[in-house]
């Protein structure tokens, strides 16, 4: 691909912003299309933002040379041309979509108006807006529900309380973090929860949102308990954003479905991030968009060898509270099969926690929590997927702090 062909990328967070500049330090300058008024940021951070912690320009990442913000409405494939909401065409070579998800919605009583629009006081947490809309609203003693107890979920809670909300996290499942955490890190997150003054409640099912005059007063649960509420959070999780694809007739499945060139049923098309779908698994981390972006970026720019062939992702989230941070990671398989050994230490006076599984001589996941100092030794260790020496590593490996 020659360096005047037109790459024009949809959508300017972590893997668009990654891949526009990637190409254009590869001498392949590509058009970023972003429809947020904010310049792109650190989607990931944003709970920082929220705690007050960071300010939203501490988040910003660094902008590549070509930047148009508009927003898409429709792919026409046959002429190569994108139509957009302010009436403007904008022709591509190559298309890149990194369009990201949106947060999912619940199916809950009294969540939208007659206008299909959120309540006052009911809010997503998914873009910069929805950030400072939450921001601008908390305050000490004003009572917030967080609906969903996964990573995001955790983040909100964690960061209106230390802004002096009286938190309440709804979490469907049996406990935080199910996806990603074993049953003791799970009660090592509720710890730090509760000590921060959040009241979790699991194993319940949200039915219903109050509202009075347009805003939110209460939650309604299953059982018919209610939790008045000033704030609501939505917190359960997100979907790929694959209308433009769907659209343009494009094979989509949970995500858009790409080869190992990250490459669409159409040729001309490529999808990287949150919306694509690669080998059967929509991965919704950063690690992997940005994997993907740099192996993109190399593809368009002349490498006819650059594939993308998987991530193996680690989750990792530090909780900042008012005395020290909370940290854990989890990577692989956390929950051993029959026949799978084994290796925890647990420190319950530290509050830490460090569990690994391991099957026919490989680390094949493992779930650290506080003093992560091991957690460099041991992803490598998962990553190579080579056989463990026969040693003794594992006792190394979780008590060895180099690395990180």
């Amino acid at each position: 691909m020659t360096s005047n062909t037109r790459v024009v990328v949809i959508g300017a967070g972590l893997a668009g912003v990654r891949l526009a500049r990637r190409l254009g330090e590869l001498g392949t300058p590509a058009l970023l299309v972003g429809e947020e008024e904010h310049a792109p940021y650190n989607r990931v951070l944003l709970a920082e933002v929220l705690a007050g912690r960071y300010a939203p320009e501490v988040i910003a990442l660094p902008p590549p040379a070509g930047l148009l913000r508009t927003r898409v409405t429709g792919i026409d494939r046959a002429a190569r041309t994108l139509a957009c909401a302010d009436g403007t065409s904008i022709a591509y070579d190559t298309l890149v979509l990194a369009t990201g998800s949106n947060p999912v919605l619940p199916p809950l009583r009294g969540l939208f108006g007659p206008d299909h629009q959120l309540p006052e006081g009911v809010h997503a947490f998914r873009t910069m807006d929805d950030c400072l809309g939450l921001a601008e609203a908390v305050r000490p003693g004003v009572r917030a529900v967080v609906i969903g107890g996964g990573l995001l979920g955790v983040s909100a809670a964690r960061a209106l309380a230390v802004r002096g909300a009286q938190v309440v996290l709804a979490q469907q499942a049996e406990r935080l973090m199910e996806r990603q955490l074993d049953p003791d890190a799970s009660r090592l997150v509720l710890r730090h929860l509760t000590e921060l003054g959040v009241e979790v409640h699991t194993e319940c099912r949200v039915r219903d949102v109050r509202c009075v005059a347009g805003a939110v007063r209460s939650v309604e649960m299953a059982d018919g308990y209610a939790l008045d509420a000033d704030l609501v959070v939505l917190a359960c999780g997100v979907r790929p954003r694959t209308g433009l694809a769907e659209q343009a007739g494009l094979a989509v499945r949970k995500g858009v479905l790409v080869d190992d060139e990250l490459r669409t049923s159409d040729p001309h098309i490529h999808a990287i991030g949150d919306c694509a779908q690669h080998d059967g698994t929509v991965y919704g981390l950063a690690a992997p968009a940005l994997e993907q972006a740099d192996a993109l970026a190399e593809l368009l720019a002349g490498d006819a060898g650059a594939r993308y062939t998987g991530t193996r992702s680690l989750t990792r989230l530090t909780l900042t509270g008012p005395d020290s941070p909370f940290d854990l990671a989890a990577f692989g398989e956390t929950e051993p099969r029959p026949g799978d050994d084994v290796v925890r230490i647990a420190d319950a006076t530290r509050g830490t926690y460090r569990k690994v599984v391991v099957r026919d001589d490989r680390l094949v996941g493992g779930v650290l929590v506080g003093e992560l100092g091991t957690v460099g030794a041991l992803a490598r260790a998962w990553e190579g997927a080579e056989p463990l020496p026969d040693d003794g590593p594992l006792l190394h490996l979780l008590t060895n702090d180099g690395g990180s």
